[in-house]
């Protein structure tokens, strides 16, 4: 089992979903970015998206990755997430609806609970068009560093550090910004 994996193991997802009042729209904007701001600096925070509503629409779906669910479960319940809580409230139809995940793969997050998951041949496709140039780019990327360094270039060594740089960049940063970029593909 290589170190990516191992590392990525305890990740958690928290999905939270807000039905905006059409009249606080401005107003949630405003706070979502501060509240996104604020989670950012928490110990353990890998990353957030924030699925918009499409045109005309009032539900917003935050989706925020914890390096382990001890410190998602320390946000949620710090005074600074209560404060915020108790701040949105009054803007939102529905009220706070959170859910958590510990599925680290949590790529395909549907924008709300109504919609159902894209097909898995979209996932798949999808994920190998991410994948497939990254495993032949990085070893060519990494060759002089392999060159430089033999004892590392070895077949499991070589493999172990070229899948760590694939894997973690695919799941912190280009499969989140892959899926909001192809969001409606993936819906139709």
């Amino acid at each position: 089992m290589n170190t990516a994996t191992e590392v990525n193991r305890d990740v958690v997802t928290l999905v939270i979903q807000h039905k905006v009042r059409a009249r606080s729209l401005g107003d949630y904007e405003a706070w979502l970015k501060r509240t996104v701001d604020t989670a950012r600096h928490r110990p353990g925070h890998l990353d957030v998206n924030v699925i918009r509503p499409e045109e005309g629409g009032h539900e917003f779906t935050t989706v925020v990755r914890f390096a382990e669910a001890s410190l998602l479960q320390d946000w949620v319940n710090s005074a600074e997430r209560q404060a915020l809580v108790r701040e949105v409230l009054p803007m939102l139809e529905d009220g706070d609806h959170t859910q958590v995940h510990n599925d680290p793969e949590f790529w395909f997050t549907p924008p709300s609970a109504s919609t159902e998951q894209p097909p898995r041949w979209k996932q798949a496709l999808l994920t190998y068009l991410v994948i497939c140039p990254m495993t032949m780019v990085i070893p060519q990327l990494l060759a002089p560093f392999f060159a430089r360094y033999p004892q590392l270039g070895g077949v499991i060594s070589a493999n172990l550090i070229i899948n760590l740089f694939v894997i973690l960049p695919v799941v912190f940063y280009i499969m989140p910004w892959v899926t909001r970029r192809c969001a409606n593909w993936l819906r139709s």
